[in-house]
């Protein structure tokens, strides 16, 4: 119980940009039980073709890690500031003329997404950045497509989740039936308000609303000057926090074209052939037509060009997860 209490409390301290159902499955995990963290998820592949590299952004976005998060969360995360890194090399490669961001993320912590997505917006003019929601790009993960300059959506994808919350849960029930009771001890007008061992006050949910509204004004700012439209366009026109569909995006102007990964690939000369998420570790090829395969080193997530096709065997970043029931 107590390390269910730790989870769930650590979860509740964190302002959110996240997919709603993404984190109450996270709590649910929380309150499952123990996690087992020697479970590997999904692939965390870099790939480049040619001139042409695809940067994955995907499951819950934290700024360092792995992370608690990452256990909860069964599809693994990305840190931002990994992220920003492998990015920034990527833009100050003279040898790569475009950059393509693979998104399908449900969003996660606000902490490193507004430094990402100013990395990204940044970046613009130095060479295409394309952002492609392949296939959900919620959140946080559409705060960060929003600084590409095009976002593409898969004809399945989901975007939008603009939006900022955090959770508090009262404990102090099940203390009482419990036989617990529980005294803090602090120094600081502040320091202990809004613990879970009492119903949250009105001065300390007033205190969590101005943070809250704080991070969404932020959002939404960031999100209209990406997309070159005005704030309340995003707050009334870009799903209220509701994630919508590719052909619902496409209309509201939350993205810019429906399309798969690969056909925003060959618009740039390039080509990806198989899946690119897996229970399992698998190869993925990034290939053309035109010209010989060399493999790169599994130890160079992004290789540098040698001017000819590249045959990429992406890398596998193994993250824990919890156990499937």
């Amino acid at each position: 119980m107590e390390n269910i209490n730790n989870s769930l409390r650590m979860l509740a301290e964190t302002p959110w940009l996240i997919e709603k159902s993404a984190l109450e499955r996270m709590a649910r995990r929380a309150m499952a039980g123990p996690i087992d963290a020697a479970v590997p998820v999904a692939a965390r592949p870099m790939a480049r073709q040619g001139s042409v590299a695809v940067l994955p952004l995907y499951g819950i976005l934290r700024q360092r890690g792995p992370t608690f998060m990452d256990m909860l969360f069964e599809g693994g995360g990305t840190s931002t500031d990994a992220f920003a890194a492998a990015f920034r090399r990527m833009v100050n490669d003279t040898t790569v003329s475009a950059i393509v961001i693979d998104v399908d993320s449900p969003g996660g912590s606000v902490f490193g997404t507004p430094e990402l997505a100013d990395e990204i917006l940044k970046a613009r003019g130095t060479k295409p950045v394309i952002a492609v929601a392949n296939s959900l790009a919620a959140s946080a993960a559409y705060w960060v497509a929003s600084a590409a300059d095009e976002i593409v959506g898969t004809p399945s994808s989901m975007v939008g989740s603009i939006g900022v919350y955090t959770m508090h849960i009262d404990f102090s029930k099940m203390d009482e039936m419990m036989g617990i009771n529980v005294t803090y001890v602090a120094a600081g007008k502040y320091k202990v308000e809004g613990n879970m061992d009492e119903p949250l006050g009105d001065e300390a949910l007033a205190a969590l609303q101005e943070q809250i509204d704080e991070y969404y004004d932020s959002f939404v700012s960031a999100v209209a000057k990406g997309r070159k439209t005005t704030p309340s366009a995003v707050r009334s026109g870009y799903g209220e926090g509701r994630v919508v569909t590719a052909k619902q995006a496409l209309k509201l102007g939350m993205i810019d074209r429906i399309g798969t990964l690969e056909q925003t690939l060959a618009r740039y000369g390039a080509s990806m052939d198989g899946a690119v998420r897996a229970e399992e570790p698998m190869e993925i090829d990034v290939q053309t037509s035109e010209e010989p395969e060399i493999e790169a080193s599994d130890d160079t997530p992004l290789p540098e060009s040698t001017g000819e096709s590249l045959d990429i065997r992406r890398r596998r970043l193994e993250y824990p997860a919890t156990k499937r029931a």
